[in-house]
């Protein structure tokens, strides 16, 4: 497995009974998670829960806040900080799991030794990802469909210290702009893409994992430049398990590219015990 085991302003503090209690800089937050199907494993520590996500039977679901929260607060990540907040949809701006992918793709970046790395993040969110390439010395194009989520992004940018000239943000479908990329002859380094399982694009485009994913990795296998470092495809969609992503790196990027690809289920610790598991990451790097 990746395991994300490199936070201090995290903390995954248990599990159990389909919900999570975490820890987020000095607040604790309870929320959904129906892969936690066994018991909890200490009842008294959930009790120090300052906000609550109550999952409705007709779907969505709302915060129950049991303690006055800041409307935003900071977590750090080595030398990343970002702002987190309670969104209606349950999310908090970040998807801690991810440190291990961020240390992953920094450590190629470092080791490269190359100064003029291009970097390709789709579906960038709020980017956490963006932030760990372009501190590495990358600079990264962050691609997403939401404006909001673009803007969010700018603002961990500027609360890390990182300076702008390393970034620039796209607010487009993905696939889109990777096409009109195509036609203008840019290339990238890496690439790295966090799709989501269901959405819609700026122009109200429906986006269903299952039937898009394919065709947008082999898209964006074409714009990989001639030494390029890494491909990585994150998955949260339960039927996409981490053989599906290693079979499709290998049929889109291997074939063109060489290199080797490791897919993993990717985790976080949990303080009681065990792992959470947080969906699956295929890897794609030259050899």
């Amino acid at each position: 497995m990746f395991l994300a085991d490199s936070w201090v302003d995290y903390e995954v503090m248990d599990t159990g009974d389909g919900e999570k209690l975490e820890r987020w800089g000095d607040i604790i937050l309870r929320r959904p998670d129906p892969q936690t199907i066994w018991p909890k494993a200490q009842e008294k520590l959930w009790r120090q829960a300052q906000a609550h996500y109550h999952r409705s039977d007709r779907g969505g679901g709302e915060w129950e806040f049991l303690q006055k929260l800041p409307d935003r607060w900071t977590v750090h990540h080595e030398n990343l900080a970002f702002y987190v907040r309670p969104t209606g949809f349950k999310h908090t701006g970040l998807f801690p799991e991810q440190a291990a992918n961020w240390i992953w793709m920094s450590e190629l970046i470092r080791a490269s030794g190359r100064k003029d790395l291009k970097i390709l993040n789709l579906f960038g969110y709020t980017g956490g990802a963006t932030l760990a390439c372009a501190a590495a010395g990358a600079h990264v194009t962050h691609v997403d469909a939401a404006k909001g989520m673009v803007l969010w992004a700018k603002e961990n940018r500027e609360l890390s210290g990182l300076p702008e000239e390393r970034f620039r943000w796209i607010v487009e479908d993905a696939l889109r702009f990777v096409q009109r990329e195509i036609r203008r002859g840019n290339f990238y380094d890496g690439i790295l893409m966090d799709p989501p399982s269901y959405g819609r694009g700026p122009s109200g485009e429906v986006w269903k994992l299952e039937n898009e994913l394919y065709g947008l990795v082999d898209t964006c296998a074409r714009v990989l430049s001639g030494e390029p470092l890494f491909f990585l495809v994150n998955s949260y969609t339960t039927g996409f398990q981490a053989s599906v992503l290693s079979n499709m790196l290998e049929k889109c990027v291997v074939r063109r590219k060489g290199g080797s690809v490791d897919s993993e289920e990717l985790c976080l610790p949990v303080t009681t015990g065990g792992v959470l598991p947080c969906g699956a990451s295929g890897r794609w790097q030259r050899a």
